[in-house]
């Protein structure tokens, strides 16, 4: 039967298992997070590109 050293040893080492695992979670959540939100800043930005356009156009139709 495994005394308590040995219990203790093999907690801090599920702890410290689990903790490099959480990081790695985080780390893959915050760099897919990232990615999504360059590519909606992409989306934004294209769409005020098209709505700028929209508006020359309009603009030129109108005679301004």
């Amino acid at each position: 039967m495994a005394d308590n050293a040995d219990l203790l040893a093999l907690l801090a080492e599920m702890k410290k298992s689990m903790e490099k695992g959480q990081e790695e979670m985080k780390n893959e959540i915050q760099s897919h997070v990232e990615s999504k939100v360059g590519e909606i800043k992409d989306h934004v930005n294209s769409c005020i590109e098209k709505i700028e356009e929209d508006v020359q156009s309009v603009k030129r139709e109108i005679g301004e």
